[in-house]
Formats: C-alpha cells, structure tokens, sequence
C-alpha cells in the first residue's frame, strides 16, 4: 500500500475504529487478499480523520445475516470491550439488516465501505457541484437504512459516517429525503445542461481533449499540475482530487489541448456512488484520449489498474482510446534519462497493457517533472489519429 500515510488524528474529536473485513467464497476469485484491503481500508479510515486501534478478518463461506460468523463476531464483541472504540467499520457494503443485526449485537456505531468513502469524498467536495454530488449518494445511500439506524434521525454529530443528509423523525423521513434527492436531481440535471453547452462549444472549436483516470493516489493531480501549473491541491491522500478541472495546454509544436483531472476511482465502489457522479464522469465519454496514470511503485499495481480497467468498462469506456502513463518513476531510479528507455519492468503483469484501446505507455516523474516532453509527443501522436480535423489547425500555427 501507500508509502506514507495521512497525518495520525490528534485531538479530542478524532474517533476511534475497529477494521473488519470478510473474504468469502461465495464471491469467486477476488484480486485483492485481505492484508491489503485491510490496509487500504485502514487508509481510507485515516483520510477521514479517524484512528484505527484494531483490526478482524475472516475466511468464510458466505456472507452471513451479521456480515460475520457467530464465531468471529463473539471475538469481535470481546475485542470492542477491550478497545472501547466509536465506531466499527465494515470493509463491504453492507445492507440494511446486516448493519442493524451488527449494532444490535454490537452496541457501537457500525459503518461500510461505502459510507466511510461518502464521507472522505465530503471532506474533499469544495464545488457547489461535488457538495451537491455528494449530498445526493448520501441521500441514496440513507434512504434504505432508515428504519431502526439510529434512536432518531436529527443525528449531525461529529463523527465518520454521519457527516452529510442527517436524519428525520421517521415516519416523514422518507418524503423529505426523497423531495432532497429531487431536489438535487434537478440542479444536477442544470450543471450537465450546462456542461453539455461548454462541451458542444469545445467540439465545434475542434480542440481535443484528454482526461486523466487511474486509481485514488496514484498521482494524477501531480501529474496535472506538472503539465498544466494549475495549483490544485496535489497530497497523498485518498481521494484529495473531487471536483473536476480543465486547462489548455499549449503542447511543443504549437498545437493546443484540453486536460481534464477527475475524481480517481478504489475497488468496491458502490453503483450508487458512481451513479451519483454520473454528471462528472461524463466528460470521460466526452474526452477523445484518457491517460491512465499508474502508480508503478505500489505492491497491488496489477490490480490497482484492473479495478481502473473494470470501472471504464462499467462506464461503457472500454473502447475509449487510451495511453498508459507509468508513474513514480523516480522512487525506482535516481537518474532521469533511464526513465526515457528504462526496461527493467514487466508490464505484462498488467492487464491493460494488452488492450486493443491503449496505444502505447510513457514512464514518467509527475513529481520531478521527468519525462513529460515524451508524455506530450504521445499525446499529440494518439490525438492526432484520434482527432484528426486538429491537424490542420496545428499545421497553421
């Protein structure tokens, strides 16, 4: 996992969380071990502020009504007497009866996946746009969790897993979230209008445009701002990038560009999540070259690019021409022309390399600035095919 994490939680108001996590059969073949969704869940966990004091896993054959077996969840009961934690957090999405069977037995705040990463993604939204997002899949993601979550719905205390919607008296709730989530609907429905008017302006204007994907940390931001000087924020955190951004690039023959950072995606994210950002992933299909920035120095690489892999598919982008961008170079090498013809890593390991839709791969240092000339000219080459009524606006310039 990550080389370096968050900053550890100070202060009173840091929670304390049990991690849990269940690898069961019935889901066939799984990527990833449960050391290392662990570990990535216990990232997540720190990005949202809270300190993780323990962990449980367990090897079963199904997935039952109390998420664990009778077993594991008598030792987690005994673990939670002994750590005295906030909050237990589940590495799955969970449904609506298991988080209550949990809380019922448990007698703690239970949370999943999914709410943890609402959560991160509610610290990070600074547009009217991403606040909006977010405020919506929370809405979807509360609404079937209503009945017995908690005593009563006007729960806006500090803590993970409850920033965002809140919660109502029960029997009006679901009108009130329901209105809310029309309401947020509409106003979305506004900003894709209004993008598609900027989108139609770019199209008619012939500037190509290239949007970088990959998976959460693996530098995309760094990368962006190397390119493009915009200053965004650029930490190693999970999901530091929220809110969309554009700027032209004038690339070294004189032609111009349009580069777009977006959200990065993380195994197990909900439909619903993604649902909700449909407005801001639409300018993937829009984008006419992807740049999928890999973090080569991570451990789950393969992977990591499987799950980017997946979600594109899912997105329906998996025709959607694309370049490999291998990162972090310069945690592997300390001399910058051996990024230019370095051959000491076997990308067969990654499936996406094989993909009809990827033209070729760059390696580069989004931290150090190596390589980026070369991440340019493949650009300009991919584009070119891509769009080719650019050319002759390149040619005249």
């Amino acid at each position: 996992m990550p080389k370096s994490r968050p900053p550890k939680p100070t202060g009173p108001q840091a929670e304390r969380a049990v991690l849990v996590a269940v690898a069961a059969r019935q889901r066939g073949e799984q990527l990833w071990g449960l050391d290392d969704t662990l570990t990535e869940l216990d990232y997540l966990t720190r990005s949202a502020g809270a300190a993780v004091v323990a962990t449980l896993s367990q090897r079963a054959d199904r997935i039952t009504p109390t998420y664990l077996g009778k077993g594991k969840l008598q030792e987690l009961q005994e673990l939670l007497a002994e750590e005295r934690p906030d909050v237990v957090i589940c590495d799955d999405e969970l449904t609506p009866t298991q988080q209550r069977n949990l809380e019922n037995a448990l007698k703690v705040k239970v949370i999943d996946r999914t709410a943890l990463i609402l959560d991160v993604f509610g610290r990070h939204a600074h547009t009217r746009e991403g606040q909006m997002q977010v405020e919506l899949a929370q809405h979807q993601y509360l609404l079937p969790r209503l009945v017995g979550q908690w005593s009563h719905l006007e729960r806006l205390g500090g803590g993970i897993g409850t920033r965002g919607p809140g919660e109502t008296q029960l029997e009006t709730d679901r009108r009130i979230i329901r209105r809310r989530i029309q309401k947020i609907e509409a106003e979305l429905d506004n900003v894709r209008k209004r993008r598609s008017q900027y989108l139609e302006r770019r199209r008619r204007s012939a500037t190509p445009m290239a949007t970088l994907v990959g998976y959460t940390n693996a530098g995309k931001s760094t990368l962006f701002n190397a390119l493009s000087n915009a200053g965004v924020p650029a930490e190693d955190r999970l999901f530091n990038t929220l809110d969309p951004v554009t700027r032209r690039l004038r690339l070294p023959d004189g032609g111009e560009l349009l580069l777009s950072d977006t959200v990065g995606f993380i195994q197990k994210l909900s439909p619903t999540v993604v649902a909700a950002f449909r407005a801001t992933l639409e300018e993937l299909h829009e984008a006419d070259l992807l740049l999928h920035v890999i973090d080569i120095t991570h451990p789950k690489a393969p992977e990591q690019a499987e799950v980017v892999e997946q979600t594109l598919a899912d997105l329906d982008l998996a025709g959607k021409p694309r370049l490999l961008v291998i990162n972090k170079m310069d945690l592997l090498t300390d001399n910058p022309k051996d990024v230019e013809t370095f051959d000491q890593i076997d990308l067969s390991v990654i499936a996406a390399a094989d993909s009809p839709a990827v033209g070729g791969r760059v390696f580069v240092s989004a931290a150090k600035g190596w390589n980026l000339p070369a991440l340019l000219a493949a650009v300009r080459a991919e584009v070119s095919d891509t769009v080719p009524e650019w050319q002759p606006a390149v040619k005249s310039a």
